[in-house]
């Protein structure tokens, strides 16, 4: 099963006789809310979901964006009408790291037929609506486990014995600013990975070729562990949403930067090199 979905092929499915569950799950760091832009217009029958109050817990020492509680997750998915046997597909307004972060969710939690739309809502070309759904329950139940998770000293480990990538911007990951989090740098022994080198100017994702190039050249290469983290878990999971494209299975340290930063008896890493 593919991990993304093509504007013209989300049209074709969505008039067949099986039509996935639309989520939209528009969002930016710092703002503005997204649920405004979806009641100005979003896919006919998509359902609204917020990635700060529905696809993470509070925020606290496990981070910005620690997960949410799997009972609670599996609320939300269900009040959106997602089944465990019907197909899913989640968009945002382009970047895909939202919509990667609920599509790591549903796989982790043990739905098997999620997709992200490639390229978000700026790729698609069909009509919008304002009607805000009100779907039937769904019956997904989540069981957490399907997709490989690392907690902190998982992470430092993995940075020594296999490949950990951090997906923020290179800046981010030298120490050179830190706009968000208690101090910038990195994870020792952590390789720069920028995702956005994983997406063309349009936000689509490159090839599954020059995916599996990329990585390659990283050293994500056969029998190496892989895992990644970013600032607060988003942005890894676009990165994981990557390395699925290319082949490459890989961990989420979803605590990632934010908190891993917070405990200050953890080292940092600064500068371009993994150290």
């Amino acid at each position: 099963m593919t991990a993304i979905i093509t504007a013209a092929e989300l049209q074709g499915e969505s008039a067949g006789p099986r039509p996935p569950v639309l989520l939209d799950v528009r969002w930016q760091l710092g703002g503005p809310p997204g649920r405004p832009a979806y009641e100005a217009g979003h896919l006919p029958g998509a359902v609204y979901v917020d990635l700060d109050t529905e696809l993470a817990g509070p925020p606290g020492a496990g981070g910005r964006h620690p997960l949410p509680e799997v009972a609670d997750f599996g609320a939300v998915m269900r009040q959106a009408g997602v089944s465990q046997d019907r197909p899913v597909v989640v968009y945002d307004g382009g970047q895909g790291w939202a919509a990667a972060r609920a599509w790591w969710l549903l796989r982790w939690t043990g739905h098997s037929d999620v997709r992200v739309l490639d390229g978000g809502l700026a790729a698609w070309t069909g009509p919008l609506s304002t009607e805000v759904p009100h779907p039937a329950e769904g019956d997904f139940s989540p069981v957490p486990g399907s997709l490989p998770l690392l907690d902190a000293d998982g992470a430092a480990a993995l940075a020594r014995s296999g490949l950990l990538l951090d997906a923020r911007a290179a800046e981010r990951y030298r120490g050179d600013v830190e706009p968000v989090d208690r101090i910038g740098g990195h994870i020792p022994g952590a390789l720069s990975a920028p995702t956005m080198a994983n997406v063309a100017e349009n936000g689509t994702f490159l090839p599954a070729a020059d995916l599996a190039t990329r990585f390659t050249a990283l050293g994500a290469t056969a029998g190496t562990e892989v895992g990644v983290y970013c600032g607060s878990g988003v942005s890894g999971a676009h990165e994981v949403l990557a390395l699925e494209i290319a082949g490459i299975p890989a961990a989420l340290y979803a605590g990632s930067w934010s908190e891993w930063s917070a405990d200050e008896t953890r080292p940092v890493a600064k500068g371009p090199d993994p150290q």
